[in-house]
């Protein structure tokens, strides 16, 4: 199933939802779960993860998305 980023329109949240398709039938029924409104954006998710590098550093936080929140990865 798809994970998919979504911001409410009426109160700012950000949260994910796991949906079972990616039709626009589906995403039209997703709700906010703070507000309950239905007026929410699909977001595009920042990568969790960098390619390898050169330099043998260990890489600090993840760079944001689901992973991130402490979400799916």
């Amino acid at each position: 199933m798809p994970l998919y980023e979504f911001r409410c329109k009426d109160c700012n949240n950000q949260f994910e939802a796991l949906l079972t398709s990616s039709s626009q039938f589906a995403l039209n029924e997703v709700k906010c779960p703070k507000c309950g409104g239905g007026n929410v954006v699909k977001t595009i998710s920042a990568a969790s993860y960098r390619l390898a590098t050169t330099s043998s550093t260990p890489i600090g936080k993840p760079l944001g998305g689901c992973a991130s929140k402490g979400g799916f990865s």
